[in-house]
C-alpha cells in the first residue's frame, strides 16, 4: 500500500461520511414534514456503505501494472434506503393532514437517533482527516530524509 492509496482510502471515507451527514441533516430538517409529493409523510433515509474495490481508485490508475495492491480500497455509498418503520401517530384534529379520527401520521424520524448518528458520522469524518494528515506527515518526513 502506497501513499496515494492511503490518501485515496481516506478521501473515500470523507466523501462517504459527508453524504451520511447530509442525509442525517435532511432527516432532521424534515422531522415535521407530514406531506411529500406522494402525499405521505416524510420517510427517514439511511446511507448504506460497502467496501470499495481497487478497480476505480486513484492509486490503481497510477500503478495499474502493479499487482500487489490490497483488495480493499476504501468505502463507497452503495445506496440510500428509506426506513420502513411505521409512522408515528399524533392526535391533532385541527391539522390539515389529520385522518377522520384526528390523528396525523408524522415522519418516522427520531431526533435522538439522528443526533447520535450525526455524532458518529462526525467522529468518523475526523478519523479520516487524521488518517490523511498522518499520511501527509509521513510523506513529508520521507522527503526530509533525502536532504
Amino acid at each position: 500500500m502506497g501513499f496515494f492509496t492511503s490518501l485515496d482510502i481516506g478521501a473515500s471515507g470523507l466523501t462517504a461520511q459527508r453524504l451520511r451527514m447530509d442525509t442525517i441533516s435532511q432527516n432532521i430538517a424534515n422531522i415535521n414534514t407530514t406531506r411529500t409529493k406522494d402525499g405521505s409523510p416524510y420517510r427517514r433515509r439511511e446511507v448504506i456503505f460497502e467496501e470499495r474495490t481497487g478497480e476505480d481508485s486513484f492509486s490503481s490508475i497510477l500503478s495499474n501494472a502493479s499487482s500487489n495492491l490490497t483488495d480493499g480500497q476504501g468505502v463507497r455509498v452503495s445506496k440510500i434506503i428509506e426506513d420502513p418503520t411505521d409512522f408515528k401517530k399524533v392526535y391533532d384534529p385541527g391539522h390539515p393532514d389529520a385522518d377522520k379520527d384526528g390523528y396525523v401520521s408524522m415522519p418516522n424520524v427520531d431526533i435522538v437517533t439522528e443526533m447520535v448518528n450525526m455524532i458518529s458520522a462526525t467522529r468518523s469524518y475526523e478519523a479520516n482527516v487524521t488518517s490523511i494528515n498522518a499520511t501527509k506527515s509521513m510523506a513529508l518526513k520521507a522527503l526530509e530524509i533525502g536532504k
